[in-house]
């Protein structure tokens, strides 16, 4: 799947309670969770987020308690895919399950910069900084996995195979 958009940068050890705040967790609707994504560590970030932009991180990006929220806020806000130098790999599992492509980059994430426009095929692992003129290359995601996001998650993979 290819995705062009706006890079929204953070650094490293980003956690859920940063991505969706507890306080927040009171409800599981998507558009809720979306209005106050990021809201402890960049209040900018829901009000003005796009649909196709996305996201850019450090190291182990989603670390913290393995709450399905976080990337059900960030996906319900419109990022397609997140790419960071790595993902903690409860958060990495959470993406996959709820249908939200991530690729790790390792140390070329710090290349990347905020307000940069990425060009994303997730079938690849092809990142296009359309800004900079760079290219970097994640490995790209197994094809099931892509599939799982294509149907838009585990739960409608499965009743799709049904």
């Amino acid at each position: 799947m290819k995705h062009e958009g706006k890079v929204w940068r953070y650094g490293d050890n980003i956690d859920t309670d940063v991505i969706i705040p507890a306080r927040y967790l009171n409800t599981f609707d998507p558009k809720e969770l979306a209005s106050h994504c990021m809201a402890d560590i960049d209040a900018t970030f829901a009000p003005n987020v796009r649909e196709g932009d996305i996201i850019v991180g450090g190291r182990n990006f989603g670390c913290g308690s393995s709450r399905e929220h976080a990337p059900v806020a960030i996906k319900a806000s419109g990022v397609p895919v997140v790419i960071a130098a790595s993902f903690a790999r409860i958060f990495y599992r959470n993406g996959i399950n709820i249908g939200l492509p991530l690729l790790e980059i390792g140390a070329d994430a710090l290349k990347i910069h905020a307000g940069d426009k990425l060009r994303v095929d997730t079938a690849t692992g092809v990142i296009e900084d359309v800004t900079t003129g760079e290219t970097f290359h994640a490995q790209p995601l197994p094809g099931f996995v892509q599939d799982i996001a294509a149907a838009g998650g585990l739960i409608h993979y499965i009743k799709q195979k049904k």
